[in-house]
């Protein structure tokens, strides 16, 4: 992402000029656009016009338009962001109160106004646009027929391919078939690592799978690199770490993360932080549960005694269409960091966010046992 210019005023009101360089830029955005507030974009509109003659053509122009937002949709799958509203700023094209949908496109700029720019959003918007937070982790599980191609970042996990190959069974006396149907399945695999994953920025391909699935494929690969003179895969082998999943279905990756051999690999990458912490916070739980809270009321008291050492919220709390809602988890967060609490956001598309969302998507490791007692105690124990 691309901060062209912000322009916010001490109110905290104001507006912010961007450019999505990449699909993770628009996710970003759509967790930056709330409901109420401007967006200023250009778009394509179906223009009528009439002729001398009387008839009637639709010419296609390129108009820049200000609407009112009152819908948002995010598509995880092909990254694309839908925003709809009433425009707000009458042209020649488009009337005054006018419903639009605007869609968001990569390289081409947009103004976001909100009436209040709360921390969350403006630390999204430092975080988009330090270059330095991209894809470095690759994964790939798979099973016999079935693979899945993912790109991990910090906020999301992207299922980039989904490959699904029939393979024969063995028959007695004849494997033909079935390793016919096997070199297919490789085959697609191999291209779609190809075509999905940028070796110049991934530090780690992890290929998980059950049995020997991941070993069969990765000799593969690697003959088929060496015969063909690839030069790009010989060259990264290093980059590649096989692992033991359960399947080849995505959820698997949840069970990859917690491996400690991944988290030695993963260490310099920006998906281990939030891996850990999650990791930490169920150890703790197990082993002392009164330094390991979850949900708001537990969270938000223990913030109270300022014991929170990390705060984990996921990103969906903050677009909440509930505006209290939305203000109440800011405020726990503003009052986390008061006492120096480390604030930890995840993504609800990542691994990590997946396994926060499970425990209501908020929870807190506190830094010294806090005991929470009922506001009031039972009428048995007040008559003792």
């Amino acid at each position: 992402m691309k901060l062209l210019n912000r322009n916010i005023e001490k109110d905290e009101s104001g507006s912010v000029r961007l450019i999505p360089e990449g699909p993770e830029d628009i996710w970003h955005a759509y967790n930056l656009i709330q409901l109420g507030d401007q967006l200023t974009a250009s778009t394509i509109r179906g223009v009528k016009s009439e002729t001398k003659t009387g008839s009637v053509s639709t010419d296609r122009k390129r108009v820049k338009l200000t609407i009112s937002i009152e819908d948002v949709f995010f598509d995880t799958y092909a990254c694309a962001l839908r925003i709809k509203g009433r425009n707000i700023v009458e042209n020649k094209y488009v009337a005054f109160g006018q419903y639009h949908t605007l869609d968001l496109e990569l390289n081409q700029p947009f103004t976001l106004s909100k009436p209040q720019w709360d921390l969350i959003s403006l630390k999204r918007i430092e975080d988009a646009c330090d270059i330095t937070k991209q894809a470095d982790v690759a994964a790939v599980t798979m099973q016999d027929g079935l693979a899945v191609v993912c790109l991990l970042t910090q906020y999301m996990t992207v299922v980039r391919q989904r490959i699904e190959v029939p393979i024969p069974r063995k028959r007695r006396g004849s494997t033909t078939n079935y390793e016919k149907g096997v070199l297919r399945f490789y085959d697609q695999v191999y291209r779609a690592i190809k075509q999905h994953i940028d070796f110049d920025v991934v530090k780690v391909v992890i290929l998980g799978s059950p049995g020997f699935v991941r070993e069969q494929f990765f000799d593969y690969m690697m003959a088929q690199a060496v015969k063909t003179e690839d030069r790009v895969i010989i060259e990264n082998k290093s980059k590649f770490l096989l692992v033991h999943t359960s399947s080849g279905h995505k959820g698997a990756l949840e069970e990859v993360m917690r491996d400690p051999q991944i988290k030695a690999r993963l260490a310099d990458t920006k998906s281990a932080e939030e891996a850990r912490a999650i990791d930490n916070f169920y150890q703790m739980l197990n082993d002392n549960p009164d330094r390991a809270f979850y949900g708001y009321e537990d969270v938000s008291k223990a913030a109270e005694h300022g014991a929170i050492g990390t705060l984990m919220v996921t990103d969906e709390l903050f677009r909440a269409a509930d505006v209290p809602t939305r203000k109440k988890y800011i405020q726990l967060v503003e009052d986390s960091q008061a006492s120096n609490a480390n604030v930890l956001v995840f993504s609800s598309l990542h691994v990590s966010g997946e396994r926060l969302n499970q425990l209501t998507g908020v929870a807190a490791l506190l830094n010294f046992p806090l005991v929470l007692e009922s506001d009031e105690e039972p009428e048995s124990d007040r008559e003792n």
